[in-house]
């Protein structure tokens, strides 16, 4: 029908407890059992807590230690990445069945566009409930999702009736949806925005919706037009299959904090050589390079400089982490180090680099 408007059919399946489940799916003594995927030493951190553990207040990046002080019987299992991604791949082998529409965002999540599905089924709540009931049939796994007409609201969706269920949000419900929404429910607004909403006296998506544009960007600058719209159901970011790396980075937990920038610029060394290889392993080169540091009180710092050139050598990454570390004072101990490449040469990769001459002051 002419002038009728065509919505999309967004789905986004989010495995539950994902790492945690693997491991109880091949260990049946931990089934039914507090398990956390991780380290449970003093340096250690959750990287994934199974449901049983989360009643107790287990949750991901959290330290060993209070993790273990919240569940004394909770059983720390060390991650295999390499077989949670052998079962990723098998997920999504079900998933291209479906649609080659498929964004991954990580090893447990993906968005599916189904809008025209190799299925030809018009409804996108039977096929996320059919593809739930196949990861569980071929891998005794269970999943979440979430539906609607944009990855947005799909993404919050998909967290609604956790674990093992799915909630499907049509076009015609998603304003009233939005404005009962907390706006801590909000996709992309953390705990730091949250608090700065609340002070505002924003606390729900009506809240939210009450605000104009104009008060939004004054207090959240280039974020305030994104909130304006996504409340009013504005987001029209298509899944995107096949997506473009948009980093590369390496980092180090240390079992010692440090106190000294000598042993930082050491460890820095060490984590900018294996930074090149993998830069070089991606074939990719990079402008930006960000210092990221995180203290033993766990606050993060990031520090970035972007240069007028694509880089990805180990010298060059080394002088321009020190030149960041050095920028400011370290204002605690600390536990992680990292370095991140962004900016990346992606599209232009057929273009020659034109050779640079770079010369560096060193200390003798």
């Amino acid at each position: 029908m002419e002038g009728e408007i065509t919505y999309r059919k967004i789905i986004h399946i989010d495995m539950d407890a994902f790492y945690a489940s693997v491991e109880q799916l091949d260990n049946p003594e931990l089934r039914g059992k507090p398990i956390a995927v991780g380290g449970g030493s003093e340096r250690g951190v959750v990287a994934a807590a199974s449901y049983e553990a989360r009643k107790f207040g287990v949750r991901s990046a959290m330290s060993g230690i209070v993790a273990r002080k919240n569940c004394p019987h909770l059983i720390f299992v060390k991650p295999r990445f390499e077989r949670y991604k052998e079962i990723s791949k098998k997920i999504r082998s079900i998933f291209y069945e479906y649609t080659d529409l498929v964004e991954p965002l990580s090893l447990d999540e993906a968005y599916l566009d189904v809008t025209e599905n190799k299925k030809g089924n018009p409804s996108a709540s039977l096929i996320a409930k059919e593809i739930r009931q196949r990861i569980f049939d071929e891998l005794h796994l269970n999943a979440s999702a979430g539906i609607s007409s944009s990855k947005f609201i799909a993404k919050i969706a998909s967290d609604i009736n956790k674990p093992n269920g799915q909630k499907t949000i049509p076009p015609e419900e998603i304003i009233l949806f939005l404005e009962e929404l907390p706006i801590k429910k909000f996709f992309g607004i953390g705990k730091v925005t949250a608090a700065k909403m609340y002070n505002l006296g924003i606390f729900k998506g009506s809240d939210l919706k009450a605000k104009n544009e104009a008060f939004l960007t004054k207090h959240f600058k280039n974020s305030g037009l994104h909130y304006y719209n996504i409340v009013r159901g504005i987001h029209n970011s298509k899944v995107i299959p096949n997506r473009e790396r948009k980093s590369v980075a390496a980092e180090h937990t240390f079992n010692t904090n440090l106190t000294s920038e000598i042993f930082m610029m050491e460890k820095l060394e060490q984590i900018s050589g294996e930074l090149e290889e993998r830069l070089q392993k991606a074939k990719v080169s990079g402008k930006t390079v960000t210092l990221k540091i995180k203290y033993s009180d766990f606050k993060t710092q990031t520090r970035s400089k972007t240069l007028p050139y694509f880089i990805k050598e180990k010298a060059v990454l080394l002088n321009t982490v020190k030149e960041l570390l050095y920028q400011e004072k370290v204002l605690n101990s600390v536990r992680l180090l990292g370095i991140s490449v962004t900016n990346l040469n992606i599209h232009f990769k057929n273009k020659p680099e034109k050779p640079i001459n770079i010369q560096f002051k060193f200390e003798f």
